[in-house]
């Protein structure tokens, strides 16, 4: 038995050090390396078969995460050191993620908020009021997807449209798919030219390769990959025009009140960012006493009105019963992200993967399979592994990497967490195999907004 354990501490034996001094964490080629990426590659299967095996994509990613970073720390010591190199890798990763969840927290109760007010439902029922045709209805809700995408984000931006969609299009199925395949294309390409408009465009900002208004440089690219596909889609559009609903829906007190707050926390997050060189967080959770002091005004109002009418225990508004409400799965899941992706730097597989994949294909090349790969892999830890890889690229392929991320998942509809979403609650009408019947026009607005993209914004380039 001592003969077995001695033979299977030696296999994870450390693969060099040095005399006396601190030990490398390069582990591709070693069994520690293996089983993280093992451990990696298995979570990621899980969280791709979510909807089929009814396991929040949360779970398995965080403990993915966490076994690696305890794999390493292990192995430190075993290795006749400490874990001093491991915690301090851990500190840094840790660091990027809590920047990124007090921002989401913030973002996520603001949307949450102007939600439960009704500003959502009064703009649908405005809408459907308006009594226009069903082509026009497409390229109004998708404009509107596209030029909200880059506030709300696109996973938000996707839903609300989608209640649109649904309240307008009624029985009528064929109108139904190509609005929430236009809607899903349209948020994922909004979402790439603001630095709120994605995961993936806030890690690019907060890591400062592009600042925040720089981002606009790849608004007419982004443009171009929604209308293109938009293009073909209008002449199967059904023409014809729905039935309007008699009732409208109110914005409830405070509603204006709140989008208020949340523009003016907008700006001061920018402001704080560009001119004072504080974090995105910063500005966010500023913005947070801003609604708190809004939901102080709402619930004085709505007691005064419960008093006025006679109603007795009336509910009282609070912003912290709608933070506990947030989307706790998906913030998990991001933490769960950076662990496995961290650990997977610290092990040293992203530097590898960053040798062989632009230096073989090149900065173009590898930022357009970059977009190609997020179609299949969520577009987050593939845009923070490219972040940790840190290649030496000019400010214009960072610009094209964080274009080719962010609209390459509309590529498939479970490419992007607005198609994922959209798949749930579109009744049925919006399908995997319905999106990949117009794949050929979505990858030719793909290919048209890259070749925009290098044409429209050679000076960024580096000759």
């Amino acid at each position: 038995m001592r003969v077995r354990l001695a033979l299977l501490l030696s296999l994870f034996a450390p693969a060099a050090r040095a005399d006396g001094g601190a030990i490398s964490l390069d582990l591709v080629n070693h069994p520690v390396g293996w089983i993280a990426l093992a451990l990696f590659v298995l979570a990621y299967a899980v969280v791709i078969a979510e909807e089929r095996i009814h396991i929040a994509k949360s779970k398995p990613v965080m403990l993915a995460g966490g076994i690696m970073w305890g794999l390493l720390a292990w192995w430190t010591i075993h290795a006749g050191g400490d874990a001093a190199p491991v915690h301090e890798a851990f500190k840094a990763m840790f660091l990027e993620y809590a920047e990124v969840f007090f921002f989401l927290v913030v973002a996520m109760t603001y949307v949450t908020a102007i939600g439960e007010r009704g500003v959502f439902d009064a703009l649908r029922d405005w809408l459907v009021q308006r009594r226009l045709g069903y082509r026009p209805l497409f390229w109004i809700t998708g404009l509107l997807a596209f030029l909200t995408s880059p506030v709300l984000d696109n996973l938000t931006t996707a839903l609300v449209m989608s209640a649109v969609v649904l309240a307008v299009g009624g029985d009528n199925r064929r109108f139904v798919t190509l609005a929430c395949i236009n809607l899903v294309v349209a948020a994922n390409a909004g979402g790439a030219w603001s630095a709120f408009g994605d995961i993936t465009t806030l890690m690019v900002w907060q890591a400062q390769k592009v600042q925040f208004t720089e981002f606009f440089a790849i608004f007419v690219p982004s443009l171009v990959n929604w209308l293109v596909p938009a293009a073909f889609m209008h002449f199967a559009v059904p023409q014809g025009h729905p039935h309007a609903p008699a009732q409208r829906s109110p914005i409830k007190i405070g509603g204006l009140g709140i989008c208020v707050a949340f523009a003016a926390t907008i700006a001061i997050t920018v402001a704080g960012r560009q001119w004072l060189d504080m974090p995105a967080a910063w500005g966010m959770l500023t913005g947070l006493a801003l609604l708190n002091l809004v939901a102080t005004r709402i619930e004085r109002r709505e007691l005064r009105y419960a008093f006025a009418n006679g109603i007795e225990n009336p509910s009282r508004y609070s912003i912290f019963r709608i933070i506990a409400n947030a989307e706790w799965d998906t913030l998990l899941f991001f933490y769960g992200v950076f662990a496995c992706v961290g650990a997977l730097a610290a092990i040293g597989y992203l530097e590898l993967a960053s040798h062989g994949l632009y230096g073989t294909l090149g900065h173009t090349g590898a930022n357009t399979a970059i977009g190609l790969l997020s179609a299949v892999v969520d577009n987050i830890p593939i845009m923070f592994a490219v972040l940790k890889m840190n290649p030496p690229m000019d400010h214009g392929q960072w610009l094209l990497v964080t274009l080719t991320a962010g609209v390459g998942g509309s590529l498939l509809s479970i490419g992007s967490a607005a198609g994922v979403a959209l798949m749930g609650a579109s009744r049925g009408a919006y399908t995997f195999n319905a999106h990949l019947r117009w794949i050929v026009p979505i990858a030719v607005g793909y290919a048209a907004s890259i070749a925009c993209h290098l044409w429209l914004n050679a000076r960024h380039f580096t000759p």
